[in-house]
């Protein structure tokens, strides 16, 4: 069929209208992708990634460098087995959170420290804190006395840096270990920038706790470290959450230096039980031991044939901290016992073993049992 040529020019006239209609609406994307990208863009993309944290492990031995004669063997098993090298190469995934290296400083069981590892670790710690270097600091501990070295740590380390203790209650050979997830939440928890100045840090089992406040309450389960006051925050996937903070002084704003400390005095714990004889207070006292913590029943009570025993070495010299066995509460000043008329410091909430290391620290500096005491309620 053929068109009228007038009606065919219209036609054609709409045609190039269409199309230059067309061509208008296409014109701005066109010429928005064809832009260069704005000046902050390019920047940004062209601005070198930040550099990741540093982080230095420090290893001691324990449990999460222990190894069982199979994997059933979950409480079985000899500690301090694998060297730090393999404990690192064997989680690549610490490489997203940070740069990490590791220094083997002991290779023990945790039972096995004494105060002269306890000095020797914290003046290591002291000195990687110092370096421009290293952001964070992660320690590998058996946990037997994981809360002890954390809390001594805390007492006389003088840095803001993230100081973080780490144990398992799993050899790595088991089935379901802990070590791993809690090596990798460690590590997390030292590399992140709100767990500065917030002192010595325990990760464990997706909890982060406070050195000074927590315990080991358990064996065998891997939940085995709490707090009567609670953690700190969690540790979820390589990220932290923070829920509180500590009020007790530590670390940087501690009154003790690792500098100025290189042995520790004599301190010791007798255990109170019923039918409790006085052998073990008499023998420490020949022994001549600084300080004795009397770890108590209840709010701290002492048989009452124990009282003149304490008095007796107290007016010798010797330091008595009045402590409790319980695991939660804490001891009042006056309560069971006349602290005042007997010149004796109580240990506040601190268990007998955190207890022994205050007064060992506290001694390095007074023995005047007022002090003492101020130290207690401060720390």
């Amino acid at each position: 069929m053929r068109f009228p040529s007038a009606f065919r020019l219209s036609l054609i006239s709409v045609a190039l209208v269409l199309a230059g209609c067309a061509s208008q609406a296409t014109a701005p994307a066109a010429s928005t992708a064809a832009a260069p990208a704005p000046a902050a863009t390019t920047a940004a993309a062209s601005a070198p990634a930040a550099a990741k944290p540093r982080v230095v492990v420090l290893a001691t031995g324990g449990t999460i460098a222990g190894a069982g004669a199979s994997a059933v063997n979950s409480a079985t098993y000899t500690a301090a087995k694998v060297p730090v090298d393999k404990l690192l190469a064997g989680l690549p995934e610490l490489s997203n959170l940070a740069t990490v290296t590791g220094e083997q400083v002991f290779q023990i069981a945790s039972e096995s420290f004494t105060n002269k590892e306890l000095v020797t670790l914290a003046k290591r710690v002291n000195e990687l804190a110092k370096r421009a270097d290293v952001d964070g600091i992660v320690i590998t501990h058996g946990t037997d006395t994981l809360e002890e070295t954390g809390f001594f740590l805390n007492l006389v380390v003088r840095t803001n840096k993230p100081i973080v203790m780490v144990g398992s209650m799993r050899p790595g050979t088991a089935i379901s270990a802990d070590g791993a997830l809690n090596l990798l939440g460690a590590v997390a928890t030292a590399a992140a920038k709100d767990s500065v100045g917030k002192g010595v840090l325990v990760s464990m089992n997706d909890n982060i706790d406070s050195a000074r406040d927590v315990a080991k309450l358990t064996n065998i389960k891997t939940n085995a470290f709490a707090s009567q006051w609670g953690p700190l925050g969690m540790v979820v996937e390589g990220k932290t959450y923070w829920f509180r903070a500590p009020v007790k002084r530590h670390t940087s704003a501690s009154e003790f230096n690792i500098e100025q400390i290189n042995e520790l005095p004599a301190v010791d714990i007798v255990y109170g039980y019923g039918n409790v004889p006085p052998t073990a207070i008499e023998a420490l006292g020949k022994a001549g031991v600084k300080a004795i913590v009397h770890a108590g029943t209840g709010n701290g009570s002492v048989a009452d044939r124990i009282v003149p025993k304490l008095n007796e070495l107290r007016g010798k010299g010797t330091i008595i901290v009045r402590s409790s066995r319980i695991p939660a509460g804490f001891v009042l000043r006056n309560a069971e016992q006349p602290d005042d008329k007997y010149d004796w410091v109580v240990a506040h909430d601190l268990n007998p073993q955190k207890a022994r290391l205050l007064t060992a620290v506290a001694l390095t500096q007074t023995q005047d049992t007022k002090q003492l005491q101020r130290i207690f309620w401060e720390y």
